[in-house]
C-alpha cells in the first residue's frame, strides 16, 4: 500500500482515495500499450548475439540494448536521443526502457488466461 502511496506521490496526485477498482483490460487497451507486435518465436542470434528483428527480444520493439546505441551501429552516444534509425528502426534511448516496454502477439482467435480457468469457483463458469 505504501508503494501506491508513493507512485500516487511521484505523479503529483493525493495520497488520499476513496477505492482501488481492478477490471481486466480490453484488446484495444492491451493494444494501446503495446510498441509492436511479436512475429516470431526467436530470441537471439547465436552468432551475432544480437536480438531477432520482430522476436520476442527485439530492438525495434522494446527498445535497445545499449544506452543510445541503436542495433546496427549507425547511431552511438547521447546526441541522437530521440532519433528513430532509419536502417534498423530502433527508437535511442536508454536501455533500461526494454523493462518498461511491451509488445503483443495477434492470435487467431481470442484466448482467457489460465487463472480464469483453474480458480474454484471458475470465474467464467459464473459468468455464463
Amino acid at each position: 500500500m505504501s508503494d501506491l502511496l508513493g507512485i500516487l506521490k511521484q505523479q503529483g496526485q493525493s495520497e488520499e482515495f476513496d477505492a482501488i477498482k481492478i477490471a481486466l483490460a480490453s484488446p484495444e487497451l492491451i493494444r494501446s500499450w503495446s510498441y509492436g507486435e511479436v512475429k516470431k518465436p526467436e530470441t537471439i542470434n547465436y552468432r551475432t548475439f544480437k536480438p531477432e528483428r520482430d522476436g520476442l527480444f527485439c530492438a525495434k520493439t522494446f527498445g535497445p540494448v545499449k544506452d543510445y546505441e541503436c542495433l546496427c551501429g549507425k547511431y552511438k552516444r547521447l546526441k541522437h536521443r530521440g532519433v528513430i534509425c532509419e536502417k534498423c528502426g530502433v527508437e535511442l534511448a536508454l536501455a533500461k526502457v526494454r523493462r518498461e516496454r511491451m509488445g503483443h502477439i495477434e492470435l487467431a482467435s481470442p484466448v482467457a488466461h489460465i487463472w480464469f480457468l483453474k480458480s474454484l469457483p471458475s470465474r467464467i463458469g459464473l459468468l455464463l
